[in-house]
Parts: C-alpha cells; structure tokens; sequence
C-alpha cells in the first residue's frame, strides 16, 4: 500500500457539469476537517495494526494525491499540518514521494504556492477547464482565463514546476468554442501534463437540467470523437504523449499516482466519498461531510460499503485497465488470433507491439465496444 488519496470535498460552487460528492461552503471547517481525516487514519491503524495492506504503509508511500472537492481551499497551514502528520505516521520518509494538489487557479498566490512548496507538495493539477471567458461562466467556475496563465507563473516561480492543466472538450456547439484555440494557450504555458476530458451528462446536475427543458444541446458523439483526435495530433506536434486513453505529458511527468490506479495496485483512500483497494477488495466512505465527520467523532468506521471482487470480475478490470493505457495488454500467442483482436487491427483501431494490445486513438473512442467484444469472445488474457 503505497498510494494514498486524500479526498477533500469542499468547494465554493458546483460547476455546470459536477456530479462529485463535493460540499459546498462559505466556511471552510478546516481544523475539523483535518481532525477527522487523521482520525480516520488513527482507527484504521487501531483496527489493522499488523504488517497487512494497511500496516505497509509504515513502509513509505510512493504517491499522495490531494483530490476533491476543491483542496486548494483548504488554507495552506491546515494542508501542511495534515501532510506533516501523514508523513510522521511512516517510519520511512520518502524525499521522492509524488504529492499532486488539485487547485483551481484563483486560489494560487505567491504565499500560498510558497507554503504548499515548503509542505512537500511538488505537483499541482490545475482545473482549467478552458481559457474562454464565456465558457468558464457556462460552466461555473469561478476564475477566468487570465488567472490560469498567472497561477501556472506563481507557482513555477515557488519551485513547483511539475504542472498539470485539466480541460474539457466536446462542448455544446452553440458556446462556439474554438477547441484548437484552447489547446493552443494551453501548450504556450508549457505545462509537463495535460488531461483532457470530453464532456458528460450526469444525473442531478445543471447541465442535465439545461438539457431537459431546451436550453443547451446534449453532447455530441462526432465532435466528441473530433476534438479528441485532433487532440491527439495537436498535443504531439508539441511534445506531448498521450500515455492514457485522457492523459498526455511531456517525457518523465506521467501522474504516478493516477498510473497506479491503472496498473491495478492498491491504494488507500482517506476522507469523505475516498476508495480504497488492496487488490481484492474495494471499500469506500461515507460520500456526506458531515456524516463522515460524526462517524469518525465517535469512534466509528466512516466506511459506507464494501465490494468484493471476483476473480472474473477482477479480470475484466485488468483488462479495462491496461487497455485505457499506451503500454496496453500483455498477449500470449493463442490470444493474437482472436476474432475480434484481428478485425480491430484491420480497422486501425488496435496495434500489436512487442506482445502487447494497444489502442490506437480511434480504438481508445472505441474502448468500451473493445472490451465488451474481447469478453464476449471468452479472452482471459
């Protein structure tokens, strides 16, 4: 166990599109927040004191990811006080560990990108979104595009050079986007990642609500697979290698933390709505912050529900898994010949390479068809 999540769910706003469990307040309860989450962490040891998935931490994490939620809202001396206690809770103390803070850009100022530094934070996802004024008001955020530009400077200039920008593609047409614009400012900035998400319709939010009585358009399936290509042939006339089916970075800055949930290995999760997995299992905490709040303040497990997997269930999301990435599956020689492989490589949509299945941009549109027909064909690979 050498991934930790810490979710912190707070935020000013819901944006447009945001079906997260995310808590939207004035007042950020930082020292509670901070309590609980280290209470958290207390049980769990009381509870599995011994040298199981969890006791492993004592052996150093690799990766801590700071997600929400909004944590950039949390003032900067409750985040160092909490990594300072994670970090005092290991025996071994890694100088290399991964420690990612998603932040919106308003919230980054010299003092604050200053103090994330000196608490051991050396990476920063950047929910940007877009650099269209008009956009970012569709979506409800509350920066503007000048602020990005301006928060990716701040914080090169506190040391933090391993920068992520977030954007979203495939918009209602009627907001005239210009996506080749947007990923043109993006790649001016230099950030070393990018992580591009087409726009999806969820239950209960904004966006679904606009949709129903008429006032945007749903997304649609051709510009989605437009921008998403073009995506791909933009980013790589700039350096940028797409090494996950949404995530592309210059040599060397892949997210470590995130490539761990993508090669399967187990993570702990910490905190209002977190995930954990140890490989069989997968639990996850009670999404309300104030529920989870009350369960760790007397004593009790803030764990919602618990799934474990079988055996066939944990093969198929291995192969989901390994297919969303650039290095793919791993295939033996009984598998190369399998109906569904062949005509997918005839079409150019998957690749065979040194023993292994990787899809091509136009598969990884494809993914869920890919895998829905390597099942149906009985591959266990």
């Amino acid at each position: 166990m050498r991934h930790l999540y810490v979710h912190i769910p707070f935020c000013v706003r819901r944006c447009s599109y945001c079906d997260f469990s995310i808590a939207v307040r004035k007042r950020i309860p930082a020292r509670e927040y901070v309590d609980a989450v280290l209470g958290e962490l207390t049980l769990l040891r009381a509870a599995d004191p011994g040298p199981t998935a969890l006791g492993s931490l004592e052996a150093g994490l690799d990766t801590i990811y700071l997600g929400g939620g909004t944590p950039s809202l949390l003032p900067a001396e409750a985040l160092g006080a909490l990594l300072a206690a994670i970090r005092n809770s290991q025996s071994v103390i890694r100088n290399s560990v991964e420690v990612t803070l998603e932040a919106n850009p308003e919230d980054v100022t010299p003092d604050r990108a200053v103090a994330w530094r000196a608490s051991g934070i050396n990476r920063v996802s950047l929910g940007a979104q877009s650099f269209d004024d008009g956009v970012l008001r569709w979506m409800h955020r509350s920066h503007d595009a000048a602020r990005i530009g301006d928060a990716v400077r701040t914080l090169r200039a506190a040391g933090i050079d391993n920068i992520s920008l977030d954007l979203i593609f495939a918009l209602p047409g009627e907001l005239r986007r210009d996506w080749s614009r947007d990923l043109d400012l993006a790649c001016s900035l230099l950030p070393a990642h990018l992580s591009l998400y087409g726009l999806t319709v969820e239950d209960r939010t904004p966006l679904a609500r606009w949709i129903s009585r008429g006032a945007t358009s749903a997304p649609d399936d051709d510009r989605y697979a437009d921008e998403y290509l073009f995506a791909h042939t933009r980013l790589a006339a700039q350096g940028y290698r797409f090494y996950e089916v949404s995530n592309a970075c210059r040599d060397g800055f892949h997210s470590r933390h995130n490539s761990a949930y993508w090669s399967g290995r187990a993570y702990l999760g910490l905190g209002p709505a977190a995930h954990s997995y140890d490989g069989r299992a997968r639990r996850w905490n009670i999404a309300a912050w104030e529920a989870y709040a009350r369960a760790i303040a007397a004593g009790r497990s803030p764990v919602a529900s618990e799934e474990i997997l079988t055996p066939a269930q944990r093969e198929l999301e291995r192969l989901y898994l390994a297919l969303r990435t650039a290095a793919g599956l791993r295939l033996t020689a009984r598998y190369r010949q399998l109906p569904p492989i062949t005509a997918w490589a005839a079409r150019g949509w998957v690749e065979i390479r040194d023993g292994r299945l990787a899809c091509t941009p136009e598969g990884w549109l494809r993914l869920d068809a890919l895998v829905r027909d390597l099942t149906d064909a009985g591959a266990t690979v």
